[in-house]
């Protein structure tokens, strides 16, 4: 028995003795005769290793598709943790929220250094924090600190490449390790890889980068942004081409391409992919090798095709007439065609995996964008046919909305950065989802005012709510003489006589005190008398008073009938996001004066209602106080009847929608005319300034938001040759 074991046990033994001395090299690669399991695992299989894989193509072609010069992951990843040592902050760890308790979420930028030039886009960024409703020129105020040292060009070839920025950076007092710190960039690295390098230690500091990758990317503390041009507007900039006749919505192309192809390096290989999924119909995928100093040294063999069928078409002409357009990766992440294509309605085909799409932490870029794989490219042609044409509308509806709210200028890139890290402060009050991706936009929805949307005038149609059955008449006194006049009693009796009328508040803008409550009138409703600072933008200040959605806003002056006030109420609660009144005038263009014109002749168009006799939401005091900036309402301070004009201006930013007249007596209108010729030089003169201030605040947004209209809304019965019994306002035909 113990001879039969022993017979067995050598046996076995040779057995692996010959094994690993005819087959120990196969053996080798299994992982379990290796200490290193894991990284057994991610060498095998070797691609160009014959003895393992039939080639079915030279080995060195196989080396230049895998492309030497592309980092793998885990050398960008270490490439990346060795500059930015605040890999693994969150707001939490690495940022103060104690800075940001006292004056609230205040931006200070540093002073310019002598020397220091930056660029025209970096100028840009700067200038549009300094005029924003954030900034502080005092540093102890601040929450957040912007950079004087231009970061947006990182490669270490560019012109603008600003060095020594370590050095510099840590002689700033405030730096603190890039504590509360935000730094801009929109190129990193350089040739051959393009990695994420921007050449000094940001510490702490948030970082706000386009073509970020989302290995690198640090979430819910870093923020992607958009690349963009130097050519990019401050603010304002160029609508969306989607026009409103636009339907089908499918046009001429389906699927279009037309830019650079790289021969060689990070890059090349989606872009060289394109011309398989040309077919000269539908789907047009145009490039071109003429790029660069030596690209004749690199040309291939489709090199001289692909520039003839380039220069065949006109790359606005695609945009224009495509229903989809291929968005693939350059040599970093992002591309100048994102923008593109959002702003041409042509819904983006993106092909460039890993990349952290711009804001994503609040826009849905899943109702705007097709995110593609690079390595399915031959997928695309058939993925986008299958889409149905009402979500293809529906995706070029959204495109328009988000290049309008957060892309179409500088100024909305840079606060739509500023306000998703404001909402990170405070969870509890900040902005859905739904918020950000539903018109007007997040940067229009103040969460400090409410995060309950039947709060705001926009959504009531959309969700079912509908705004209060009250109204809060709002007065504003600015007579010298300290007593109350016969128009503000007429006006109060009238007012007060409303069915819908919740509370009468007057502001007092008088040098001298208020009557005491003996000298008002008695009225139905409560009558609050506020003192005002004696300053036009008071007007729209959100006083805890006013407690109902609806404000009917009027001048001590002003000649109304409760029927005027009833008919304009019940149609202000049919538009509620509009602003609904009685007096209005228009602006055009003046070619021969290269400006803005205002007039308040009575003209078949209209596009202000004055707030001398206007209805309107009341979070627009809010949106008017919080939203604009410091410098604006100054402006209204300083200009006489300016205040009316912008806030007609904001609604109509906010809406895109014109003004609402509606029906005045028409003894209400001679003593508006009247009063005109009355006032002679002084008219003169008041009606110059408003048309300064018009010009001002056009330049100020960057276009004109005004929108013309030539709608007024009667009674139905009005003026028709009825019985006088069957009107309901019979009164406004007097």
């Amino acid at each position: 028995m113990q001879t039969r074991k022993k017979y067995i046990f050598l046996t076995f033994l040779a057995s692996w003795l010959l094994l690993f001395l005819f087959g120990g090299d196969q053996l080798r690669r299994f992982s379990f005769f290796s200490g290193r399991k894991a990284e057994a695992r991610r060498n095998w299989p070797r691609w160009t290793d014959r003895s393992l894989l039939k080639s079915f193509a030279d080995a060195e072609e196989l080396q230049r598709d895998g492309d030497p010069s592309l980092l793998s992951p885990r050398e960008r990843r270490a490439a990346w943790l060795s500059v930015y040592r605040g890999s693994r902050c969150r707001m939490e760890t690495c940022f103060d929220f104690s800075r940001c308790e006292k004056h609230g979420f205040k931006v200070f930028t540093y002073p310019q250094e002598r020397g220091q030039p930056v660029s025209e886009t970096y100028g840009k960024i700067l200038s549009s924090i300094e005029r924003s409703r954030y900034h502080t020129a005092k540093p102890e105020e601040a929450c957040l600190f912007i950079l004087s040292i231009d970061t947006l060009d990182r490669d270490h070839l560019s012109g603008q490449y600003v060095r020594d920025v370590d050095e510099k950076i840590r002689s700033f007092p405030l730096w603190n390790g890039g504590r509360n710190h935000l730094i801009f960039n929109l190129y990193s690295g350089t040739w051959p890889d393009y990695a994420g390098d921007l050449g000094f230690d940001i510490g702490q500091a948030i970082l706000a980068k386009a073509s970020f990758d989302t290995e690198s990317f640090r979430p819910g503390f870093d923020i992607s942004i958009p690349l963009f041009s130097k050519e990019h507007p401050q603010r304002g900039g160029d609508r969306g081409w989607l026009s409103q006749d636009s339907v089908p919505p499918r046009k001429k192309y389906l699927l279009v391409f037309k830019g650079k192809r790289y021969l060689t390096g990070i890059g090349s290989g989606t872009r060289n992919a394109l011309h398989h999924i040309h077919n000269g119909k539908d789907i047009i995928s145009l490039t071109t090798c003429k790029h660069g100093k030596d690209w004749e040294k690199h040309k291939d063999t489709r090199c001289d095709r692909d520039n003839i069928d380039y220069e065949r078409f006109d790359y606005q002409e695609l945009l224009h007439n495509s229903t989809f357009c291929i968005v693939p990766r350059g040599r970093r992440l992002g591309s100048f065609r994102f923008l593109e294509a959002l702003q041409a309605a042509c819904i983006p085909v993106l092909l460039s995996d890993g990349w952290e799409l711009p804001f994503a932490e609040a826009i849905d870029w899943g109702k705007a964008a097709v995110v593609g794989s690079e390595r399915l490219l031959l997928q695309i042609p058939s993925a986008v046919r299958c889409i149905h044409p009402e979500r293809v509308l529906a995706f070029q509806q959204q495109t328009q909305f988000l290049w309008d709210a957060y892309f179409s200028s500088v100024d909305k890139i840079v606060h739509t950065t500023l306000e998703i890290i404001k909402d990170r402060l405070s969870p509890h009050r900040s902005r859905s989802r739904f918020l950000w991706n539903a018109l007007p936009g997040g940067l229009l929805v103040l969460p400090d005012f409410s995060t309950h949307l039947g709060d705001f005038p926009f959504y009531y149609l959309q969700h079912g709510y509908s705004p209060s059955k009250k109204f809060t008449a709002f007065i504003r006194v600015v007579s010298q003489g300290g007593s109350l006049s016969q128009p503000i009693l007429r006006l109060i009796q009238a007012v007060s006589g409303s069915q819908y009328c919740a509370q009468i508040v007057v502001l007092w803008s008088c040098e001298k005190p208020p009557p005491p409550s003996g000298k008002w009138p008695q009225t139905t409703v409560p009558l609050t008398i506020i003192q005002g600072r004696r300053q036009l933008s008071d007007r729209f200040f959100p006083f805890e008073a006013i407690q109902t959605d609806a404000v009917l806003s009027l001048d001590e002056d002003t000649s109304l009938s409760t029927s005027e006030v009833d008919f304009a109420f019940l149609v202000w609660r049919s538009f509620p996001e509009r602003i609904v009144g009685f007096p209005t005038q228009s602006h055009f263009w003046d070619p021969e004066q290269g400006r803005w014109g205002y007039t308040s002749r009575w003209t078949n168009e209209l596009s202000i209602v004055l707030t001398a006799a206007a209805f309107y939401h009341r979070y627009y005091h809010s949106l008017f106080t919080e939203y604009l900036p410091a410098g604006l309402r100054e402006l209204v301070d300083g200009l006489a009847a300016c205040e009316d004009i912008l806030m007609n201006v904001l609604v109509a930013a906010v809406t895109k929608l014109p003004p609402i007249k509606v029906t005045q007596r028409k003894q209400h209108k001679d003593v508006v005319a009247q009063q005109a010729e009355v006032k002679g030089t002084a008219g003169s003169r008041r009606f110059s300034q408003r048309q300064d201030c018009l010009n001002q605040l056009a330049d100020w947004f960057g276009y004109m938001p005004l929108v013309s209209s030539q709608l007024r809304l009667d009674p139905v019965l009005f003026k028709d040759q009825v019985s006088v019994l069957r009107k309901k306002y019979p009164s406004l035909e007097k």
